[in-house]
């Protein structure tokens, strides 16, 4: 059984790229190769920081999603596995004045 693949890439330009696959080695050769077209083609090199296997597409598809819609500050709280800022960063974003 495949495992699908969140993945999270930091751009030349400092930004975060985040993508799904099945085969997450070829999908980064294809980032860093500029065969992959989109966001990341003009942006690169891109190094793999952060990826999460899931049992089924449906899963994956649906954390992907939540993530790209995340503030960069919760991203990288995601990243570095530091959760109190990751439930800080959630609870700011949603902070009303």
């Amino acid at each position: 059984m495949p495992d699908f693949h969140v993945y999270i890439l930091r751009c030349a330009d400092g930004s975060y790229y985040t993508g799904l696959t099945d085969n997450l080695e070829q999908r980064i050769g294809q980032h860093q190769t500029g065969t992959y077209p989109g966001y990341t083609h003009n942006r690169r090199p891109v190094t793999l920081i952060w990826n999460a296997a899931f049992p089924t597409r449906t899963q994956a598809y649906e954390f992907e999603r939540r993530i790209k819609n995340w503030s960069r500050a919760k991203k990288e709280a995601l990243m570095s596995g530091d959760w109190e800022g990751l439930r800080v960063a959630a609870r700011s974003r949603t902070t009303t004045l």
